[in-house]
């Protein structure tokens, strides 16, 4: 897997400066002592990448405060140097120097297109989108299929949702820790070959068939995977499953519910189980279309560090409303939203479920009643900037600015740069969100997506008929998730913002030297 990795910007502005030059005994960085010093003669402009994340992280990082080695007034320029210069690979600079040791999700990249891609939807895929789970009590994986994205390598072959897996190339996936597993195989080979399996009498057991799967570069994935109108008992119920708040969806979104409008839909379920997070501005347009266009009404609430919250005089965080069109991000053409005003939804999220995900649940709760169902969410109440290497854009990344990036430095960072909030201030969920009426999916009954006999939308609809279930949703063979394809991949459990760089591009520059 390739990691993903953040950028820190040199913060100039109330009297802070990014490199002390006063001698402080308290220096993180001991000079003396150090295994393999470098030459004197080297300066910050030989490290590029590593003084290109160290000034981000210094400005825009939540936990910045709790990392000693991102404390300005510890070093001298020499002792800064040496700083840079003790991590030769900037992956390594990036995890052991600046992350704070309880930050679960800021990652990098070494190449920020792909980066960017993956946020929407654009990723090098074999089209194969599966969850991982371990066997009973042991530490043996198997691998099942939750869908199959439309014109991909895995299109054209013989399997489908429901199929299962247990060895890759001919080795049995294995899990003990994040650091001892295999699952790599997976995620590392552009190609490989599935060991497929039956389950008989809830044991899973290889069968000798194998599929050969191969990634290919550019894979364009429909965040809106079924969209239906349902009819139960009379009334006209909405079906949405949306497995990434990627950019480009916000106008397919409200075309989406323009159908539901014209339909007469009055009850709503969003399916949202295999949906790994994406942008901020996305949740607002989803937001929205299922409460109120109501500019006036605060959607949520973003917290920053304390210097970004003083020259963004922001104090108490950066409220973000509710609004009334598509916005004019990624080309949308600020299209006026088919809203449903709904008093109440009927939301299905897991383990799977993260970031703008969680967002969008926690944002809405003070303004209609949530139904969760499912399992306890992921609990990523963060979220974060894609920053490059272009100090004249304040680092944020922006796709008109592209030429300005600096050719010599693809990397990109995405760190956790502020924590939300719902309008009434509970953002404490890093635990995840747990569910009103837990269910787990049964890997022996997945069931077609979007049909109403599905066990997690017949449940749903059970909820909105009001009648007690003669069905038994027990899950016979229930999934113990360690991993999937969709948290894995770029941008998978994130939050990623970009209304605040473009509203205040201009006071970025006049602090960023």
């Amino acid at each position: 897997m390739k990691h993903m990795k953040k950028y820190f910007l040199l913060f100039l502005a109330m009297g802070m400066v990014a490199v002390s030059c006063k001698k402080n005994d308290d220096s993180v960085v001991d000079v003396d002592n150090m295994d393999d010093p470098i030459d004197e003669t080297k300066s910050r402009a030989d490290y590029p990448v590593q003084d290109f994340m160290w000034q981000a992280m210094n400005l825009y990082y939540f936990y910045v405060n709790n990392v000693p080695n991102l404390d300005e007034n510890l070093f001298t320029l020499e002792e800064y140097v040496e700083l840079l210069a003790s991590e030769e690979n900037p992956e390594d600079f990036f995890f052991n120097k600046l992350v704070f040791s309880a930050d679960r999700f800021s990652f990098l990249s070494d190449d920020y297109k792909e980066l960017t891609q993956g946020f929407s939807g654009v990723s090098k895929s074999n089209g194969l989108e599966f969850g991982l789970s371990l066997f009973g009590d042991n530490n043996d994986v198997f691998g099942y299929v939750r869908y199959v994205v439309k014109n991909s390598d895995a299109s054209n072959k013989d399997i489908q949702r429901g199929d299962v897996f247990v060895t890759v190339n001919g080795t049995q996936l294995f899990y003990n820790s994040e650091s001892d597993n295999n699952l790599d195989l997976l995620f590392d080979n552009d190609s490989y070959t599935l060991g497929m399996a039956d389950i008989v009498n809830n044991t899973i057991t290889p069968n000798g068939k194998e599929v050969m799967l191969t990634k290919q570069a550019g894979l364009v994935e429909d965040p809106i995977h079924v969209n239906k109108v349902l009819d139960v008992g009379g009334r006209k119920v909405g079906y949405l499953m949306f497995n990434q708040f990627a950019g480009n969806s916000g106008e397919p979104l409200n075309e989406v519910f323009g159908e539901f409008k014209s339909a007469g839909v009055s009850e709503l379920v969003l399916d949202l189980r295999y949906n790994p997070g994406g942008f901020g501005y996305i949740t607002q347009i989803l937001g929205s279309l299922i409460h109120q266009p109501d500019t006036e009404k605060v959607f949520y609430n973003r917290r920053f560090n304390a210097k970004l919250e003083e020259a963004w005089e922001v104090a108490g965080g950066f409220k973000t409303n509710f609004v009334a069109d598509t916005g004019t991000f990624d080309g949308n053409s600020q299209i006026p939203l088919n809203s449903l005003d709904l008093p109440k939804i009927y939301v299905i999220a897991t383990g799977n479920s993260a970031s703008a995900s969680e967002l969008l649940i926690n944002g809405l709760r003070p303004y209609l009643e949530v139904v969760h169902i499912g399992s306890t969410t992921v609990g990523k109440n963060q979220g974060s900037f894609t920053f490059v290497d272009d100090p004249d854009g304040g680092y944020f990344y922006d796709e008109e600015r592209e030429n300005e990036i600096n050719p010599n430095n693809q990397w990109a960072i995405q760190p956790i740069a502020s924590q939300t909030e719902n309008s009434e201030g509970f953002g404490d969920y890093s635990d995840g969100l747990d569910p009103n009426i837990p269910l787990d999916e049964d890997i022996d009954e997945l069931g077609e997506l979007g049909n109403p006999s599905e066990r997690m939308l017949a449940r749903a609809i059970q909820e909105i008929e009001g009648i007690s279930s003669k069905k038994d949703f027990t899950a016979k063979f229930p999934i113990n998730l360690i991993s999937s394809s969709s948290l894995h991949r770029a941008g998978g459990g994130q939050l990623n913002f970009k209304d605040v760089p473009n509203t205040l591009r201009n006071k970025f520059k006049s602090v960023i030297k």
